[in-house]
């Protein structure tokens, strides 16, 4: 018999082998590692029922058609959220046993089963469709109902959850200085990237030296190039003290900005001088054709043309900038990596996810609203012509 989708066979088969590790890990307070216990401890007939699902979606790889794909989308996002409706009442029914000190925390189990679970989906939905933007449409919608259980109160006695009600102002405003360095490094990096970019592609023979800086910015560990620039703006802070009052100094926020701008120009500058390069010569002979001005051929042929390139070189900007703020943390300048950090020195794991995964949330929907907007204009171009 022929399998049709080795991805779905390898995966699920992973997901069978993943019922061998710890589901939950149980602990008397935070302090202490706790206990692991596997599916069968909190539901017994959820392991019949995870164990069945992973053989229906293994003979469905061997299934072909459009009708395997939408049958193995459902199931995988059926297993998907079964997981999550098991963490969450195992832990409520753990809880109830204990004190108020218990933690349940996920295990290594449920981790790898969620993350093959989204793996899975993502590879159906890629088989299913091709445009852009059904398939953004279609991871959407898996999120709905864990948004929903989220925001419900249903895994309020995860340890994880714990965490964020001891701690809910540190996290709003870690999330908000996240989201201040984000938006600050797009902002300054497009003022600087785009008529460099513009630059660089209207004389060429500047290209050689501009990118050659910009390549060398980029080798420099970002650890590296926070700790170089604290003492230059500690030296300017003392030679013009009017500096320091606009929160300009040798840690916090001043270094974070610069250095996540400079590593930000390298793919931006890269995709403005694409973006326009790909510009067809027949476009612009048209438009000069049309008696167009440089201004208007610029602005109605050249960038509409070149926006798909340059959203996605922003794309990859934004999601390394959201990255590469976790390690701002370390000179002061806050974010999801103060969390983090913190969690590290006192080993509490909680507090190290409570940090990474809004991170990995905020990149997921960062690279999501570009795609969106990238497939929209894509859409939008195909109905022109």
């Amino acid at each position: 018999m022929r399998c049709h989708n080795r991805v779905l066979l390898l995966l699920a088969i992973l997901l069978a082998a993943a019922l061998l590790l710890p589901f939950v890990n149980y602990a008397p307070n935070r302090l202490v590692s706790g206990t692991p216990m596997g599916v069968s401890a909190l539901l017994p007939q959820a392991l019949y029922g995870l164990i069945a699902a992973a053989l229906w979606l293994a003979a469905l790889s061997f299934m072909p058609g459009r009708g395997a794909l939408v049958a193995g989308l459902i199931s995988t996002e059926s297993v998907f959220i079964a997981l999550l409706l098991l963490a969450g009442n195992g832990a409520t029914h753990l809880a109830q046993q204990g004190s108020t000190l218990a933690r349940t925390s996920p295990g290594s189990g449920l981790w790898l089963m969620l993350a093959l679970a989204l793996l899975m989906m993502s590879d159906l939905i890629n088989r299913l469709t091709t445009k852009p933007l059904w398939r953004w449409l279609l991871l959407a919608q898996l999120w709905m109902v864990p948004l929903w259980l989220l925001f419900s109160g249903y895994f309020h006695d995860i340890s994880l959850l714990k965490e964020y009600v001891n701690r809910q102002d540190i996290f709003n405003d870690a999330f908000a200085r996240h989201l201040t360095l984000l938006l600050s490094t797009l902002g300054i990096a497009l003022i600087i990237g785009i008529p460099l970019g513009l630059y660089c592609h209207r004389y060429a023979r500047v290209q050689p030296t501009v990118f050659s800086i910009l390549n060398v910015i980029q080798t420099v560990p970002s650890i590296a190039l926070f700790g170089l620039l604290i003492a230059p703006l500690a030296g300017l802070v003392t030679l013009f003290p009017w500096l320091g009052e606009l929160g300009i100094s040798g840690i916090g926020m001043a270094p974070a900005l610069i250095a996540l701008v400079l590593y930000a120009l390298l793919p931006l500058v890269r995709g403005v001088v694409a973006g326009l390069a790909q510009v067809p010569e027949n476009v612009l002979e048209s438009a000069r054709g049309m008696g167009m001005s440089d201004r208007q051929r610029f602005f109605k042929a050249e960038v509409p043309l070149a926006l798909p390139v340059l959203l996605r070189s922003l794309r990859v900007v934004a999601v390394q900038t959201v990255g590469m703020a976790v390690i701002a943390a370390l000179i002061g300048a806050g974010g999801f990596g103060a969390l983090v950090f913190q969690g590290l020195l006192s080993s509490a794991l909680d507090l190290v996810l409570l940090g990474v995964i809004p991170v990995i949330a905020m990149a997921v929907a960062v690279d999501g609203l570009f795609n969106l907007l990238i497939a929209a204009l894509e859409a939008q171009r195909h109905d022109r012509i």
